[in-house]
């Protein structure tokens, strides 16, 4: 097997591992695993409504902190903030949102999306400088820092941005023009799909045809012959990897506010930033496959309902599959790596 097909090859392998281990588990549960599949796959793809209004609304989010945590994890950035990234995002797009009742529309909406992006790099940029400055490890910061915006999130929810009547733990609405357009009507489908889409193909370009891309995977693959080799500054790439990073997960924040939600709640996201790493890491972080991937989570999330609804079976099963999908990707990554490297040793 070539290496230009080990990360299908490790994708596909994962998704088989992860079907034989979650039917096993349903099984042993008592659940059919045939009869949960089926009522999943009806929820997410049953009809056209579902799929335009429940499954592809739900992979955006996981689109746009996929390619988030797929930019950072090249670069040898571990960025587990997404989460946290997200939810500085969403807080600026709701406090935006609620500025511009007078613009137009055409101002409104970028100037949401900006200031949702600008905020999650914002976040991002603390852990950044103690990385860069104080050589603090970003796994612990970043992971730390999820904590910190979700509960400011909360305060804030029941605090300065609580709805005027202060009943509910919830922001006001934001302004109609702030709110995204539908990309297809008589449905829930927003423009931020499309703007996702783009974003990927970019990315994608950019990380295989830019000389910002190169040093991107060169430090990634080896930070040490980067420096010494290609005079690559490290450092400044490590931060430009950590800010951009920032900015796709709080614009995925601002995305959810404007396109879903219209207004901030407490725990207004169900995990995404976590659910992100999972999305990365199955797509073997290259921004295509990362639409793939989150369109699968976008399947087990909007097909849960079903299958509890269906077949019976919790809907808390799917954050388990989801789990089971990182165990399978860490596993089989493992041993077709090993496998590929083994085999052209020995031809």
């Amino acid at each position: 097997m070539t290496a230009r097909w080990l990360p299908a090859a490790s994708a596909l392998l994962a998704l088989a591992l992860t079907l034989a281990l979650a039917a096993v588990a349903l099984a042993l549960g008592g659940y059919p695993p045939i009869e949960a599949f089926g009522a999943l796959v009806r929820g997410a793809l049953g009809s056209p409504s579902a799929i335009l209004s429940i499954t592809l609304v739900r992979t955006v989010p996981l689109l746009l902190t996929g390619l988030a945590v797929a930019l950072a994890f090249r670069a040898g950035v571990w960025n587990i903030g997404a989460e946290g990234q997200f939810y500085a995002g969403a807080v600026a797009a709701v406090w935006m949102g609620l500025q511009v009742g007078g613009w137009p529309v055409w101002i409104a909406v970028p100037s949401v999306l900006l200031a949702a992006s600008v905020a999650g790099a914002a976040w991002a940029a603390i852990p950044a400088l103690m990385k860069l400055r104080l050589g603090v490890g970003e796994v612990i910061t970043t992971l730390l820092l999820n904590f910190v915006a979700i509960d400011l999130s909360a305060w804030l929810v029941h605090g300065p941005l609580q709805e005027p009547r202060g009943v509910f733990p919830q922001s006001e609405s934001i302004a109609e023009v702030a709110q995204l357009p539908l990309l297809i009507p008589g449905t829930r489908l927003h423009v931020g799909f499309a703007l996702a889409l783009v974003l990927a193909v970019v990315l994608a370009f950019v990380m295989r045809s830019t000389r910002a891309g190169f040093f991107v995977r060169a430090v990634g693959a080896s930070p040490d012959a980067a420096r010494v080799a290609g005079r690559v500054r490290v450092a400044r790439v490590v931060g430009a990897a950590f800010l951009v990073s920032g900015a796709l997960a709080g614009l995925a924040g601002g995305v959810e506010v404007a396109g879903v939600t219209y207004a901030l709640y407490e725990d207004l996201s169900p995990g995404h930033g976590y659910t992100a790493i999972a999305v990365a890491l199955l797509a073997g972080l290259h921004p295509i496959g990362v639409v793939g991937t989150a369109f699968l989570f976008g399947v087990l999330e909007g097909g849960a309902s079903s299958m509890q609804r269906i077949a019976g079976v919790p809907a808390a099963w799917v954050n388990g599959i989801q789990a089971l999908v990182i165990l399978s990707v860490l596993v089989v990554d493992r041993v077709v790596r090993h496998g590929w490297v083994a085999g052209g040793r020995d031809g």
